[in-house]
């Protein structure tokens, strides 16, 4: 059910998604706008010859500020990975032949058009906004985002009727209308079913198969991106890295498999404890690092208290299973890059291992929580 809900809202997706998602609409977007900024004029020879010189000539001038434009937009938004930006491509992929539609089809109803010729051309200047909203289908988009884009398109094909410029007959028109509301639905749902396959691929191959935390290769990518964007805003952003204790008995005296069953329940207790917008990173073997954004020492302390309060599950001879922790922030540690708060949190997540385990030391060396037992095996 919830990815379903996914489908419909976007700001359900994971950052991560969120970013793949920018990095593909925004390379259809400059792929669109290149080639109609090369097939729009190449129309202009067949107004001219189809159509009155003073009309052809009108038609031509709006042409070339079109491709203008497309050539414009295919050349911004490179290196950007924003999901605002990729809307704003999005927006702006629409509104010029949006804005060329609403143009042209009143200049068009000014001049008489009665060759079955000219009937024919006219309607194809008709049919744009349908062009338009087929095209929806090329991106993967949320059904919210599916009706905010495609509602200007039917909007603008249903003021050209309501003003009688429209070069059908009223009735076909309205015909039309209803044509073109389907067929925007049908595009949103194609783009909401690319969504979901993307979502899918992206999930596979970002996520650890056995404990279903982010890999280390894509957690790396989404923490040099959170680090950046805590300098931009002026932000926290708190690191604690776990480091299950004893995790190697395990292996030795009940085998691997138990060691995987210990892994999993690790990471699920860890995955319930943390919120929707922090990230849990596999880091490797039996260590994890949990990415906290926007979040203080305090705040920090708060979560991994509710972690060990929540625990971690229980070693295969039914004893807790236990993990030595290591904090760090990044504006109370002062660190200038992603690595050296990393490893800020990795060297307490020693001194804790060192000073007894299954205990959490975190900025300034503080130990937060300690227990006078440990799980020794």
């Amino acid at each position: 059910m919830s990815e379903i809900f996914d489908l419909f809202l976007p700001t359900r997706q994971s950052a991560f998604v969120q970013r793949r998602r920018s990095l593909l609409i925004l390379s259809r977007v400059r792929l669109v706008a290149a080639t109609f900024a090369v097939l729009t004029p190449l129309w202009i020879p067949v107004d001219l010859i189809i159509f009155e010189t003073t009309l052809a000539m009108y038609l031509a001038a709006l042409r070339v500020m079109a491709s203008i434009a497309f050539v414009l937009l295919a050349l911004s938004y490179r290196g950007s990975d924003s999901v605002a930006v990729a809307r704003w491509g999005l927006v702006w992929l629409l509104t010029i032949p949006t804005v060329f539609f609403l143009i042209s089809h009143p200049l068009l109803a000014q001049f008489a058009i009665n060759d079955p010729a000219q009937q024919v051309i006219a309607a194809g200047y008709a049919f744009l906004p349908f062009v338009m909203v087929a095209g929806l289908s090329v991106f993967p988009i949320t059904a919210l985002e599916g009706a905010l884009l495609g509602l200007p398109l039917v909007g603008a094909y249903f003021l050209t009727g309501v003003l009688g410029y429209q070069l059908l007959p009223f009735a076909s028109h309205l015909g039309a209308q209803w044509l073109l509301l389907l067929l925007a639905m049908v595009a949103t749902l194609s783009g909401m079913s690319q969504l979901h396959f993307m979502s899918q691929l992206v999930d596979q191959s970002s996520h650890d198969g056995l404990t279903r935390a982010y890999n280390r290769r894509v957690g790396e990518e989404m923490l040099v991106q959170q680090f950046v964007t805590a300098i931009r805003s002026k932000i926290p952003l708190s690191l604690a890295f776990v480091d299950l204790d004893n995790f190697k008995s395990i292996n030795d005296k009940y085998g691997h498999e138990e060691g995987d069953n210990a892994l999993r329940t690790a990471s699920a207790s860890l995955r319930k404890v943390l919120r929707r917008g922090d990230i849990l990173i596999r880091w490797g073997g039996e260590e994890f690092l949990a990415v906290m954004p926007n979040t203080d020492p305090a705040g920090a302390a708060i979560a991994v208290a509710r972690l060990r309060s929540a625990g971690l599950g229980m070693r295969p001879d039914g004893r807790p299973l236990t993990a030595s922790i290591g904090v760090a922030e990044r504006l109370a540690d002062g660190t200038e890059n992603w690595n050296e708060l990393v490893e800020r949190a990795d060297h307490r997540m020693y001194a804790a291992k060192q000073s007894g385990k299954d205990r959490v030391i975190g900025c300034g060396d503080v130990v937060l929580a300690e227990t006078a037992t440990s799980a020794v095996a």
